[in-house]
């Protein structure tokens, strides 16, 4: 199960430095900058809710 937890980080450090990546790469315009954020915010909720949905799992 520790495997399992390590690689959910790592794809979770992955999914953050990519999105990261595109956010710095895409244009400067306030409405689109605000859409990223958005749907950034939303993506590293779920995987927050999934992780602990696996620790929880786990016990």
């Amino acid at each position: 199960m520790n495997r399992t937890v390590g690689n959910v980080v790592k794809g979770v450090a992955v999914g953050m430095a990519v999105g990261a990546a595109t956010y710095a790469l895409t244009s400067t315009k306030k409405r689109r900058a605000k859409t990223i954020k958005k749907s950034a915010g939303k993506a590293i909720k779920n995987v927050g809710n999934m992780i602990d949905s696996v620790a929880t799992m786990m016990k």
